[in-house]
């Protein structure tokens, strides 16, 4: 049976809420975690600027995704908004001035949560619901905002639900959808020449269930996550060959690890790196390495003193260094920034004050030039989230 778009975001709101139960200190907006050095709480306050608050329809609002860099403009995706009210693809410059490229509608997809892909100047899309019947659609969309159904999933086995971005491998697209498939918990799919194949189908054994993060490409391999399910039924890391072999690399869930991984990974060096938005010494996220071979260990448990919980985005490298965001937690208890090392030691760049900056941010950064982007899901001039800017 399907799981609604609601239940399977009240898993991660419950999980949220017992993560909240213990309140965090109160600190300054730039207080560094109680371990920073002494140079490190001497540091002085980041440039932060909010580049553009969304106002609801028929402008978009509630952005989840990362955002992406064409040629100097910006570009993503609403979930909500636009003419039908059920999301945009909008781009901004870097200097804030906003566009809607286009509005979703009940036939040609609603209510995209992933951000886009740009392939050779066209942007390639999902949205977790709508199309021909009804649970979700890749898309195409020019620049110029001409829109285009590549392919509408939930016929048969196919996968329904597809909440991850795309990933392209040599003009093949690929991804995942968190429902469906042979088992109904979710497949890896493919995209070449108009149609679309199911590589993998969840829920066997220990296998893997609910994948709601796109795919990463390694030297031909393809990496990623899974919501639920594995050995200790709190989420995986897998591997799969573009052939279909697939293998699980780790089942999250014993002790003081990491729980329900929801976001992409990325590569440093021949190392995987991710978060997980609960679980952990404090219970409220963790982030994590994991080689090619399934050795994992965590690097950072989310909850102490100021610092941020729940983090539902991946990372971004930038010369090293590593950069997120956290739904909650800060010093106004509506998300961070964050930058961790690759050893570990993590810092608090910003905390979100949801009345002007927006808050809870669920996406992912983008760096342009060393200056990072990102979006707020809510709060900003309209409570409709935000587009801001930090420079480390």
């Amino acid at each position: 049976m399907k799981a609604s778009g609601l239940s399977r975001f009240g898993l991660f709101a419950c999980c949220v809420a017992v993560a909240a139960c213990s309140q965090v200190a109160q600190v300054s907006p730039f207080q560094y975690p109680p371990n920073a050095s002494a140079d490190q709480r001497l540091e002085r306050p980041l440039a932060f600027s909010v580049l553009y608050s969304f106002k609801g329809p028929p402008a978009g609002y509630h952005p989840f995704a990362k955002l992406i860099d064409v040629s100097g403009s910006l570009y993503g995706t609403t979930r909500l908004g636009g003419a039908h009210d059920d999301g945009t693809v909008f781009s901004i410059t870097t200097s804030g001035e906003e566009k809607v490229l286009h509005s979703f509608r009940e036939g040609t997809g609603r209510h995209p949560y992933a951000g886009l892909l740009d392939v050779n100047g066209t942007l390639y899309g999902t949205t977790d619901k709508g199309g021909a019947h009804k649970f979700g659609t890749v898309f195409s969309i020019t620049r110029s905002g001409e829109e285009k159904v590549l392919h509408s999933f939930g016929e048969g086995t196919d996968g329904r639900d597809p909440v991850a971005g795309l990933l392209d491998v040599g003009g093949t697209l690929y991804g995942t959808t968190a429902l469906g498939g042979e088992h109904g918990k979710g497949t890896v799919f493919f995209i070449t020449g108009g149609t679309e194949y199911v590589l993998h189908s969840f829920g066997q054994g220990t296998d893997g269930s609910g994948p709601e993060a796109g795919l990463l490409d390694v030297r031909g391999t393809l990496y990623g996550t899974t919501r639920d399910g594995g050995a200790h039924h709190a989420g995986t890391v897998f591997s799969i060959t573009t052939g279909g072999l697939k293998r699980g690399l780790h089942s999250f869930g014993v002790g003081t690890d990491g729980r329900l991984p929801v976001a992409s990974l990325i590569e440093v060096s021949g190392t995987l790196y991710g978060t997980t938005a609960v679980g952990g010494a404090h219970g409220r996220g963790t982030v994590f390495s994991i080689t090619t071979s399934g050795k994992e260990k965590v690097l950072h448990d989310f909850g102490d003193g100021g610092d941020g919980i729940v983090p539902f985005a991946g990372l971004l490298d930038v010369s090293g260094t590593l950069y997120g965001t956290t739904r909650d937690g800060g010093a106004h208890h509506n998300g961070t920034v964050f930058s961790i090392t690759t050893g570990g030691t993590e810092k608090v760049l910003h905390s979100f004050s949801e009345e002007t900056e927006g808050g809870f941010p669920r996406a992912g950064l983008l760096d342009v030039h060393g200056t990072l982007y990102g979006t707020t899901k809510q709060g900003g001039a309209h409570n409709g989230g935000t587009v801001f800017s930090i420079t480390p």
